[in-house]
C-alpha cells in the first residue's frame, strides 16, 4: 500500500517531528496550516496537537426537496447544523463533520469535500463527512440535480445554489476556527449502552419466516414490537479531546436510523438534534457532535410508534446514554495522529431496473417525480463507478482509538466486523459518507430477499467481502503491509 497510509508523528517529549514513510511536501501546504504549526511550536511547552471545533446552520429552504425529492419542507421544527473538529498534529489535517443532512451522493459528497480540504489546508480524502440521515432533511446530489434541469423534468432533488451556499458557510466556518486552534494533551474515551431505541429491521414470524418489515415507526405492529431487538450494536461511543482537565470537543456516535416521525414537510434534526443540544447546555465549553452509526438495516421501530410524542422519548434515552458515556469517559495522554485511506471500487447495480437503459427510460417526462429523481441519482451513481472513481474509507488513527467512516448505508454487520478486527481497542464508528452507495447489505439479505433493497440500493452483490477487505486495510495498515 505505498503512500496510501503515512503517519507524521510528534514526540510529546521533545517536540520534534519524526517521519515515518515519505515526508510531507512542505513547499505544497497553505500558508494557513503554516500558520497554526508556527502558533503551535512557538513555545517549547505548547502541546502538539490542536483541535478546532467548527459549527455552521444548513437548514434547507422552504420548498426544498427533502429526502430526495419525495416530499418538500413546509416549514422548520428546528434548524440543521454541520459540526465538526480539524485535528491538527499529523501529517496533514483531519477534518471531521456531521451534517443534519439527509444524504450527500456523488458530486455532492466530493464538492464539500473539496471545499472544506481547501478550507483547511488539507487533501479530500482527509475530509471525513457524515450525514446524521434524518429524513425531514435533504438527500444532495449536483449532477444527478443538473441532469434532471437540463432535461426540464418535474423530479428536484436539491437546489444548487443554496447546496454551495450551506458548504461555503461551513467552509468559513472552518477557517475561523483555525484561527484559534486548541492544543489537546488526552483524549477520552467513555461508552454507554443505550437503552429501548435499536432494533434490526429483520425479525422472524411465528411461523419462522423471517421478515425485514420492521421500519422506524413499527412499534404499533404487535409482531415487530415484541419480537427481539437482532442485531444492533446497543453501544453509543463518545470521542474527547481534551487540553488537561478542560473539554474541547466530544464525538458520539450510535447505529440507528435517526427518525422519530418524518414525511410532515417540518424540518428537523430529530431526536438526536435534541439530545444534541441537550447535551450542549450542559458543557457550553465542549462543542457536541453526534454521528449516526452504520445502520442502513437497525431503526427505532421496535420501540417507536410514530407519534409526535415519541420523538421526545428517544431523545431523553439517547442523551441519557450520551450522558453516561461522558461519565464513564477515562483520558489517556494522546501521543500519535494517523489517517490511512482505503478506497474501494463497489460494484454499480446490475439488476433489472438497474441499468442505464432502464433509468433512461424513466428520466422523461410524464413519469412519477419521485421515479424521475430515484433514476437520475442511480444513473450518477454508475456513471462514476464506470468512471472507476473509487469510495474511500478512511480512518483516523489516534493510538488507544481509532475514527473509522463507512459508505452510505452500510449495515450495521460492517461496523461490529471492524470492531472485532481491533478488539482490544477503541474503534468508533460513523456510517452514511459517501451516499451513492444507498444500502450495502450483507450477502444474507440478499439470500433472504431483504425488500428494502428493491430501491435505495445502487450496489450489486458482491461488495460485501470488498467492504470488508478495504475496512481491515484502513484498521490494519501495518499488518497489510507485512
Amino acid at each position: 500500500m505505498p503512500n496510501r497510509c503515512k503517519l507524521w508523528k510528534i514526540s510529546k517529549q521533545n517536540r520534534t517531528c519524526r517521519g515515518l514513510g515519505p515526508s510531507p511536501n512542505w513547499g505544497m501546504i497553505p500558508w494557513r496550516t503554516w500558520l497554526v504549526y508556527g502558533l503551535l511550536t512557538m513555545s517549547s511547552f505548547a502541546a502538539p496537537f490542536a483541535v478546532a471545533p467548527f459549527s455552521a446552520e444548513v437548514t434547507v429552504p422552504i420548498g426544498h426537496g427533502m429526502m430526495g425529492g419525495l416530499w418538500k419542507a413546509k416549514s422548520v421544527a428546528d434548524p440543521l447544523y454541520a459540526k465538526g473538529v480539524v485535528v491538527l498534529g499529523g501529517e496533514k489535517p483531519v477534518v471531521l463533520v456531521s451534517v443534519d443532512w439527509c444524504e450527500l451522493r456523488n458530486d455532492s459528497y466530493d464538492r464539500w469535500r473539496e471545499v472544506l480540504a481547501k478550507a483547511a489546508g488539507t487533501t479530500r480524502e482527509r475530509v471525513l463527512v457524515s450525514a446524521i440521515h434524518q429524513h425531514d432533511a435533504p438527500v444532495t446530489d449536483l449532477a444527478a440535480q443538473r441532469l434532471l434541469e437540463q432535461r426540464k423534468l418535474e423530479g428536484s432533488i436539491c437546489d444548487l445554489a443554496f447546496h454551495e451556499k450551506a458548504v461555503q458557510g461551513v467552509a468559513a466556518a472552518v477557517i475561523k476556527s483555525l484561527k484559534t486552534p486548541k492544543p489537546f494533551t488526552h483524549i477520552g474515551l467513555g461508552k454507554a449502552k443505550v437503552k429501548q431505541i435499536a432494533s434490526n429491521r429483520r425479525y422472524a414470524l411465528p411461523d419462522g419466516k423471517i421478515s425485514y418489515g420492521r421500519g422506524s415507526a413499527s412499534g404499533r405492529n404487535v409482531l415487530a414490537a415484541n419480537a427481539p431487538e437482532g442485531t444492533i450494536d446497543p453501544w453509543l461511543r463518545t470521542l474527547s479531546f481534551w487540553n488537561g482537565d478542560t473539554p474541547l470537543a466530544a464525538l458520539s456516535t450510535y447505529a440507528v436510523h435517526p427518525m422519530s416521525y418524518y414525511r410532515t414537510g417540518e424540518v428537523s434534526a430529530d431526536f438526536p438534534g435534541q439530545a444534541r443540544d441537550r447535551r450542549q447546555k450542559e458543557t457550553p465549553g465542549c462543542l457536541q457532535i453526534y454521528f449516526s452509526g452504520a445502520s442502513g438495516n437497525v431503526t427505532a421501530g421496535k420501540y417507536n410508534k410514530g407519534d409526535r410524542a415519541n420523538r421526545a422519548v428517544l431523545a431523553g434515552r439517547l442523551h441519557a446514554a450520551m450522558a453516561a458515556a461522558w461519565k464513564n469517559t477515562q483520558r489517556t495522554p494522546v501521543q500519535q495522529v494517523e489517517f490511512c485511506n482505503a478506497p474501494v471500487n463497489l460494484p454499480p447495480r446490475d439488476h433489472a431496473g438497474f441499468k442505464t437503459a432502464d433509468y433512461e427510460a424513466k428520466l422523461k417526462p410524464g413519469v412519477n417525480h419521485w421515479q424521475q429523481c430515484l433514476a437520475a441519482m442511480g444513473l450518477i451513481w454508475r456513471q462514476r463507478c464506470e468512471r472507476g472513481q473509487p469510495v474511500d474509507v478512511p480512518v483516523l488513527d489516534l493510538g488507544t482509538a481509532q475514527l473509522l467512516l463507512l459508505p452510505g448505508e452500510s449495515y450495521v454487520e460492517f461496523q461490529l466486523a471492524a470492531q472485532q478486527l481491533r478488539p482490544d481497542s477503541f474503534v468508533w464508528v460513523a456510517g452514511y459518507g459517501e451516499g451513492g452507495t444507498g444500502y450495502v447489505p450483507t450477502a444474507r439479505q440478499w439470500q433472504e430477499k431483504d425488500h428494502n433493497l428493491n430501491d435505495w440500493c445502487w450496489v450489486h452483490p458482491g461488495a460485501e467481502a470488498k467492504l470488508l477487505k478495504a475496512i481491515k486495510q484502513a484498521l490494519l495498515p501495518a499488518a497489510n503491509k507485512r
